[in-house]
């Protein structure tokens, strides 16, 4: 089964891109959602709150993502210290989730940092997912009440898209969804055609 990467940098439209997928008959591993769920894991929410302090939990024990964040993204070795804690766990449970599919030509990982995190090699292709800078910063603030220095902090510890293009097989330019659909046809017909060489 090919095993493909769906990522770009935040704001880019990933998830959107990714329904497409998934309308198309697609299975999409959604790892952003996983790693929220990873996230409450008791042994997990134990780990954080022994690196982190009681401060980053809510009422309810569970963490506070808005309070963890303030913390991680200001302080690059505190990222890596959670990177370290979810994206194995994330790494194991799509492998778990890759045997339970149906056969299908592909499959698809819908991920933020896949270059980033080193999980890049996993996969027989890559699509990159991108769309101008002030679009990206304009749905991040739209879509999750944050201010524009918190979107520039958290693109910046990302590589930057031209690097992600470089290294990308397939391109979608998301600037406008609905000119993004037929660049989403063009190459699920192309990883249909070509996924029986990687049976």
């Amino acid at each position: 089964m090919l095993k493909v990467g769906l990522t770009g940098s935040i704001g880019s439209g990933k998830s959107t891109i990714a329904g497409v997928f998934r309308i198309l008959g697609i299975p999409v591993y959604g790892s952003d959602e996983e790693a929220k769920k990873i996230l409450d894991l008791p042994e997990v929410v134990t780990m954080v709150a022994g690196r982190f302090g009681p401060e980053v939990l809510t009422s309810e024990g569970l963490v506070n993502r808005k309070a963890l964040a303030a913390k991680v993204f200001s302080n690059p070795d505190e990222l890596n210290w959670l990177n370290s804690v979810i994206h194995p766990r994330v790494r194991n449970h799509f492998t778990e989730w890759i045997a339970r599919q149906e056969p299908v030509p592909y499959i698809l990982q819908e991920a933020a940092i896949i270059y980033e995190s080193g999980f890049s090699a996993f996969f027989d292709k890559i699509i990159v997912v991108a769309a101008p800078v002030e679009e990206r910063i304009s749905r991040v603030i739209r879509r999750d009440n944050m201010s524009r220095q918190e979107v520039l902090d958290r693109i910046d510890k990302q590589w930057p898209e031209e690097r992600k293009l470089e290294q990308a097989d397939y391109v979608i330019f998301n600037g406008d969804h609905s000119q993004a659909i037929p660049q989403v046809l063009e190459i699920h017909g192309h990883l249909c055609s070509i996924s029986d060489n990687f049976n």
